[in-house]
């Protein structure tokens, strides 16, 4: 699966914002056939930065939300900024 296939759209919600400001993690809805080393990979090439963890799980909706948390402090929020969310 390439790259541009696996990364939907970056979620932004109230309750995404604050996990972004104060965990430092960042929520995507990806390809619902992916895995967590295709997330990790695709993100990792996309944005340039390292992953801690990532955790997944199916929405309502029937769409794959990935939780993603950055290994560096702070790297989320700037990234928040970058594109436009905060």
């Amino acid at each position: 699966m390439e790259t541009g296939q696996i990364i939907k759209h970056l979620i932004v919600t109230e309750k995404a914002t604050f996990v972004l400001d104060n965990e430092n993690k960042l929520q995507f809805i990806v390809d619902i056939r992916a895995t967590k080393e295709e997330i990790r990979n695709a993100l990792e090439s996309v944005f340039e930065i390292p992953v801690k963890n990532i955790r997944t799980m199916i929405t309502f909706k029937g769409e794959k939300k990935a939780i993603v948390e950055l290994e560096e402090e702070g790297k989320a929020r700037e990234i928040g900024t970058s594109l436009g969310v905060l």
